[in-house]
């Protein structure tokens, strides 16, 4: 039955390539219905470039709402040209209208603020005609709402660390009956594009910098170890003197590769090593992480391997030691966090579900990088790597979404470490765009609590920009309408008259994947989509549209970057002007190197460069060669 229902699969597939049947590209990209925020009473905050408002602090504001202030003064000025005086409370004389930012005296007047209920990060917005309050659960959340505030309500974009959008207008207008609270989806949020600044990460309210606290920003979550940490835990040096701290190979060998976490004596090292680097840190961390290092060659000791049989995982002993770390150090430093990786062989969850972890311990959960992207989680359960004819055209169960299903049932919190691009092949069109909001909007509703996108943010790839862009609109509110957040970006980055033939360049090879192909995060060429001949000419036609459009130089640099992704798709594939009989391929391979050159795109894979000098390239290759 199995080998049957995989056998029509792979006839669909072909007729798809054919272009028998045909790809249905009416593609949605997720989340609810976009509804401009309305205006039932009008309030001015500016009219005619002028503004009877002043913006007003508590008179011992933090720097964190002293900086909304700023950026709310500064925003509103550069859109009307009107600048907002920045007081503190006591000098708002009776009568005057106000926006009131942050925890003040004043606010008691206004409307009662239940800052428990908003919770961290978030904020109430609310309006009075006279008064426009933005009261945060927290310092931050007072900043995160004026950023909605500006964004939302006034019109402001922050589409890359570079392109910034604010309009021009003498009058700003929003509702005089506002009240609503505004909460994330996720508790921690990171997103950190290539260019990226403090500022840049506040405005899009991303509060994870990993390494280094902003408290202009109202701080950020910080670690003092991250990633990889066992080799700072458990150094290899102490191999030498105690091979017994290492993980034992089938064959009964030591190695470096892993830690034996059931050794009592490596709790002890890692404990103590961890106490040192939390009493030397000095940005105010209050996270720490248990990181294995990447590859398998985990602990085979009698104990461990008892382990693994008794809670049916191999991250059964890696919970157990986290939450033996944890207790060893919390009375010291109890309002720490303790996390660890669920990656590669520790990334299943005990069949025994009674392991728990403690309260303050986060499984960090890695398992994504082996979910096919091009479709469903919840209903694809294909596995990178496996090239077996019933993983790629039969019926896959979705195991990788039970999994992170069941994490949640053994934690009170757990954060996602999300993976977004083809790392093999980083100039080439992902396939996940359709996918990323259901696939988060899971997430939140399982009850993962944090979303960490800490792989391809810094990556000059095909449309990541875009997929930048949408991540952390689905981070914040994964709700959102993702097909609205798209086109607006797609008419700023692109331009206008290229946007329509973007968007259909968008949906014609998510659409040709998901019927041909899986999309994993480490592809190889072939693995990226099979187009029909049809769809491969009415690419070809629409690149050549949104080339020829009348766009700003910026714009079309942008086109040309993204459009060296089907370049290199076709040279991979041979497809016209790279048809390996064509006498000219090798021109037209060179042709292509040095697009990608002036371009500023050095590489093809994230694990490599391509060369920089050109006469050491052989052009006779296909390009994801060249890396």
């Amino acid at each position: 039955m199995a080998y049957g229902k995989a056998i029509i699969s792979l006839i669909e597939v072909i007729l798809f390539i054919l272009g028998i049947f045909p790809v249905d590209t009416n593609i949605s990209y997720g989340g609810g219905d976009y509804t401009a925020p309305a205006v039932t009473t009008p309030m001015y905050v500016v009219r005619d470039g002028e503004s009877d408002f002043s913006i007003v602090t508590a008179e011992d504001a933090d720097e964190c709402v002293m900086t909304a202030a700023d950026e709310l003064q500064t925003y509103i000025e550069k859109i009307s040209g009107a600048e907002l005086p920045v007081i503190t409370e006591s000098r708002l004389a009776d009568g005057e209208k106000a926006i009131v930012l942050g925890e003040t005296e004043l606010e008691n007047n206004i409307t009662s603020v239940n800052r428990d209920a908003i919770g961290a990060d978030g904020f109430m917005l609310y309006s009075d005609v006279n008064y426009l309050l933005v009261a945060g659960g927290d310092s931050r959340g007072t900043l995160y709402g004026v950023y909605t505030l500006l964004e939302d309500y006034f019109g402001v974009r922050w589409f890359t660390p570079e392109l910034e959008v604010v309009p021009e207008s003498k009058d700003i207008i929003i509702d005089g009956k506002l009240n609503k609270i505004i909460q994330p989806s996720f508790e921690i949020r990171r997103n950190s594009p290539a260019g990226s600044t403090d500022a840049y990460r506040a405005r899009t309210k991303m509060n994870v910098s990993f390494h280094y606290e902003m408290p202009e920003y109202g701080g950020a979550l910080t670690w003092v170890l991250w990633d990889v940490t066992f080799d700072r835990l458990v150094p290899d040096s102490l191999f030498a003197e105690h091979p017994e701290y290492f993980a034992m190979l089938p064959d009964g060998t030591r190695t470096t590769d892993h830690v034996c976490v059931t050794n009592p004596e490596v709790l002890t090292v890692a404990v103590e090593n961890a106490r040192k680097a939390i009493l030397a840190d000095t940005k105010n961390a209050k996270y720490i992480h248990i990181g294995q290092k990447d590859n398998s060659n985990y602990c085979q000791c009698e104990n461990c391997t008892a382990l693994y049989e008794k809670y049916g995982s191999i991250s059964a002993p890696t919970i157990i030691f986290t939450n033996a770390f944890a207790d060893a150090l919390d009375d010291e430093f109890p309002d720490f966090t303790f996390t660890f990786y669920a990656y590669l062989e520790t990334e299943r969850p005990p069949k025994d579900l009674s392991l728990k972890c403690n309260s303050n311990v986060v499984p960090v959960l890695c398992g994504l990088h082996h979910a096919c992207r091009s479709h469903l989680l919840t209903e694809c359960g294909a596995q990178d790597g496996d090239e077996s004819f019933l993983n790629l055209y039969g019926n896959n169960e979705p195991a990788i979404a039970q999994d992170f299903a069941d994490w949640t049932k053994i934690a009170d919190r757990t954060f996602i470490y999300d993976y977004t691009i083809n790392f093999l092949n980083t100039a080439q069109f992902f396939s996940n765009l359709e996918t990323m909001q259901p696939t988060m909007k899971y997430m939140h509703d399982i009850g993962i609590t944090g979303y960490v996108y800490n792989c391809g943010d810094g990556h000059y790839s095909a449309f990541n920009d875009l997929r930048n862009y949408l991540l952390r609109k689905i981070q914040w509110d994964v709700d959102c309408d993702v097909e609205y957040h798209m086109m607006d970006f797609i008419k700023a980055y692109y331009g206008e008259a290229a946007a329509p033939y973007i968007k259909e360049i968008l949906d014609i090879q998510t659409a040709q994947t998901k019927a041909t192909a899986h999309a994993f995060d480490f592809d190889w060429h072939y693995q990226a989509g099979f187009y029909s001949p049809f769809n491969a000419l009415r690419l070809e036609i629409l690149w050549q549209k949104a080339l020829k459009a009348d766009i700003t130089e910026e714009q079309l640099f942008n086109v040309e970057v993204d459009n060296l992704s089907w370049e290199y798709f076709k040279a991979n594939q041979f497809i016209g002007k790279y048809f390996f009989l064509n006498p000219f391929r090798m021109q037209a391979n060179e042709w292509l190197y040095d697009e990608f050159k002036s371009h500023g795109m050095d590489r093809v894979s994230s694990f490599g460069t391509i060369p920089q000098d050109k006469s050491t390239v052989d052009f006779m290759q296909r390009p994801f060669n060249w890396g």
